[in-house]
């Protein structure tokens, strides 16, 4: 069998809640607690779920934005969890991120064209100048922008247009693996599909592999391969973009699903509206996590938190009613 480009095993990243003059910690934000998953070259797997659930503060534990509590992050065959800061240099060429927000995450005093020559130059991606300006040039085309556009500033162009920047940025350390940090959930609906077909394209060429985190299931329908469905720290199932839409296994699953609107005129979805809030990750409730807001758990739900099991093809579920 071929290896995984990335492993995540078991990880688990709790931010401590410090108080009093000496900052003791009083108690923990469980943020991410026990999740694991594989990502194959070329392949797009969609992280889903509701805001504060954990998706993005995976990708970032993958970015090696910070020290994870546990847990192991495994790249091409390599632990780079426990990598110090003078390791981690070739592991950032090679897994790189397109953030949320395309007007905060470009530099608005720098040009484009620096803001493309610096990851080339970070990596020594080019011998010399002149091989350097064709790289961006190279870029600027790539994204389907103006090759002049780079002496202009971000200001200067659309949304869309720096989120065009943003994946150039990403691509010129000539990644294996791109983290898409609700890459496109700040855009219009229409500049979203030319930014999802974008990725689509620059995947078949390039070979990229995708971690895409988003709240958008239509989106996420539309252009991943295998899905990993998250609630309050966990991933309650995983699966084939096909198994996930038509058959989903997990209750949570379902309730998201029955919220995305059927575009056909006179098609109907009936929605299936969770009781309550979402609880606290700082203290997150016994036994399976979503028993709390669940319209069929039973005693057991509220008492043993479910494993993440085998069902059938490739779907993975958390649920004592699945795998009874």
């Amino acid at each position: 069998m071929t290896m995984p480009l990335l492993q995540v095993n078991d990880l688990k990243k709790h931010f401590p809640i410090r108080s009093g003059l000496f900052g003791r910690s009083k108690s923990k934000v469980h943020a991410v607690d026990g999740v694991s998953f594989e990502i194959a070259r070329g392949e797009t797997l969609s992280l889903v779920g509701e805001s504060g659930c954990g998706k993005s503060t995976v990708g970032r534990a993958i970015l090696r934005l910070f020290d994870i509590t546990a847990g192991q992050i495994v790249l091409d065959g390599k632990r780079i969890d426990d990598l110090g800061p003078g390791s981690l240099r070739e592991m950032r060429r090679r897994v790189q991120v397109v953030f949320q927000d395309p007007f905060s995450s470009l530099n608005p005093r720098m040009r484009i064209r620096d803001i493309l020559a610096e990851p080339i130059n970070n990596f020594g991606l080019a011998k010399d100048a002149a091989e350097r300006d064709a790289r961006i040039a190279e870029l600027m085309e790539i994204v389907r922008l103006p090759r002049d556009a780079v002496n202009r500033r971000p200001h200067e162009f659309s949304g869309g247009q720096r989120q065009r920047i943003g994946i150039a940025r990403a691509l010129a350390a000539k990644p294996e693996l791109i983290v898409c940090d609700e890459a496109v959930s700040a855009l219009d609906v229409s500049v979203k599909a030319q930014i999802v077909n974008l990725l689509q394209d620059l995947q078949r060429e390039f070979g990229l592999a995708l971690l895409f985190i988003s709240h958008d299931l239509a989106i996420v329908e539309h252009m991943t391969h295998r899905v990993a469905v998250m609630y309050l720290g966990k991933i309650v199932e995983m699966a084939p973009r096909q198994q996930i839409f038509a058959a989903p296994g997990h209750p949570y699953t379902k309730a998201l699903l029955s919220a995305v609107p059927i575009p056909e005129p006179g098609a109907e979805r009936t929605p299936i509206i969770l009781k309550g809030d979402v609880p606290s990750p700082v203290n997150p409730p016994k036994g399976c996590r979503f028993n709390t807001r669940c319209p069929l758990a039973f005693d057991r739900c509220r008492s043993e938190a479910p494993e993440l099991r085998h069902k059938g093809e490739d779907q993975w579920v958390a649920c004592h009613l699945e795998n009874a």
